[in-house]
């Protein structure tokens, strides 16, 4: 995930936030004692919470990321999309949508958004799946930064949802990886996005958003439609589809440049 994003993508993913937040900071094995009780009284097993918290560390490159993203976008539009949309992009987009002409349609069909947002927003994240999706240990870098007092209650709903992911058999703890605050998968969901909008689209009983193509793709419509998507209307700022985006991102320079590849895509 482009790391401007992140600092205006975070705080308003607030879907998985506890009831009972532990107390941040301090002892951190006292905070993970803590969160452990939490999962356990929220369904998540023994065996998930001890396989995916017993020993773990806190992450000081995690904070120290974090800590580096303070700002917004300080490019205009043209600028910040001049460094993401550019020709080698628009062209390896056509080719998605050749290649998963019969795949998009059927998404179309169901959720109602068309191939071109959904191929944009799958460029801009990860290139299509072929870029950085990240590698850090999920369940690590949540809790700490649920352990750090600045954001506590909402990582730590993301690190309860990351447990239900491994609960629910979509993703192996070995697999559970992603980047510097969690973002899981081709699309880049936050474990609670995973939870409330992943759709098993491949149907093999699971939700996995790292290696499913199908999944990955109509798991993003069903955000966009969730938020409020409306099949056949236009996109552009000021339209309802253009705020429904807002839950994928509220920046508004990033929704412009989803609309603006989608055009290119589409050759407009």
């Amino acid at each position: 995930m482009p790391a401007l994003r992140l600092a205006i993508f975070l705080p308003f993913l607030l879907l998985a936030t506890p009831a009972h937040a532990a107390p941040c900071g301090g002892d951190f094995n006292a905070f993970v004692a803590n969160i452990s009780r939490e999962a356990a009284a929220k369904g998540i097993s023994q065996s998930v919470i001890s396989q995916s918290l017993s020993g773990v560390t806190q992450d000081p490159a995690v904070l120290a990321f974090d800590r580096r993203q303070r700002g917004t976008f300080n490019k205009s539009f043209e600028q910040y999309v001049s460094t993401r949309v550019g020709a080698g992009r628009i062209n390896g987009g056509r080719a998605m949508l050749q290649r998963h002409a019969a795949l998009l349609a059927r998404i179309e069909q169901r959720f109602g958004v068309p191939p071109t947002i959904i191929v944009a927003i799958w460029g801009l994240e990860s290139d299509f799946g072929k870029g950085d999706i990240g590698k850090m240990p999920v369940v690590r870098t949540l809790a700490t930064m649920a352990h750090d007092c600045r954001r506590t209650e909402l990582f730590q709903g993301e690190l309860l949802a990351a447990l239900q992911i491994v609960q629910r058999g979509d993703l192996p703890l070995r697999d559970l990886v992603g980047a510097f605050a969690g973002e899981i998968g081709q699309t880049q969901f936050l474990p609670s996005s995973y939870i409330k909008y992943g759709v098993d689209f491949d149907g093999n009983g699971h939700v996995d958003l790292r290696h499913s193509v199908p999944d990955v793709l109509a798991s993003t419509a069903n955000l966009l439609r969730t938020a409020g998507w409306t099949r056949g209307a236009p996109y552009g700022e000021g339209t309802a589809n253009f705020e429904a985006m807002r839950e994928w991102n509220r920046a508004t320079i990033y929704r412009k440049t989803i609309g603006y590849f989608a055009d290119r895509l589409a050759g407009r």
